[in-house]
């Protein structure tokens, strides 16, 4: 059995293939292992409003050049204090232009706390979500929903993980998502549990 998963993002690739590890005779691919090469249109495949539209458009799109069962995901941040900003926009926040990889998580870094100065501690809720969408010939598309709450911080904590984990604090924890193990994350996690859940689809049609 073999799945694409569709994704660029070196950091979300390791996470999501440590999660589907244990899924029997599943064979996980990334882009360059499927040999579909970088094309600028995909900045273009995330135009929804929506986790769901985004996730569903992206494994479309890449289960039609492959014709490999595939599975996208889509994930940000959602903080109540700014209606649930930057949600679908998470990867792009800041509003600078031209910036890439740890660049852009900085500056998207910086604009939430900007955006946050003067809100209290207590109303600094948050919730990471994620969707993970699987397409495959001949069966129906399934969306998968994970969400992990936390609390947005002034200062960076820890030197794992990616994007915002370094500001988010796990409240039951004590610890942002950038100080927990890989074990901790995957398991707390909202792509932890989107992806566990795609685990048990999977072993489920794997019979």
């Amino acid at each position: 059995m073999r799945l694409l998963v569709s994704t660029r993002s070196a950091h979300k690739m390791a996470e999501i293939r440590q999660i589907l590890g244990g899924v029997p005779g599943l064979t996980v691919l990334d882009l360059d292992e499927a040999n579909i090469p970088l094309d600028p249109a995909e900045d273009d495949l995330e135009v929804y409003e929506t986790f769901e539209d985004n996730a569903l458009a992206k494994a479309e799109h890449f289960f039609g050049l492959s014709g490999i069962p595939t599975v996208a995901d889509d994930s940000g941040i959602v903080v109540d204090a700014l209606d649930g900003a930057p949600g679908v926009r998470s990867k792009r926040f800041a509003p600078e232009a031209g910036l890439d990889g740890q660049e852009r998580d900085d500056a998207n870094n910086r604009y939430l706390v900007q955006r946050l100065m003067g809100v209290e501690p207590e109303a600094r809720t948050a919730r990471y979500v994620c969707v993970a969408a699987l397409v495959g010939e001949g069966r129906e598309s399934v969306l998968l929903r994970g969400e992990a709450p936390g609390v947005v911080i002034d200062e960076p904590r820890g030197r794992g993980g990616f994007g915002y984990d370094p500001y988010i604090l796990d409240a039951e924890l004590g610890i942002t998502f950038a100080e927990m193990s890989r074990e901790q994350k995957n398991e707390r996690s909202h792509r932890g549990s989107a992806f566990r859940a795609l685990a048990r689809v999977l072993m489920e049609r794997a019979g």
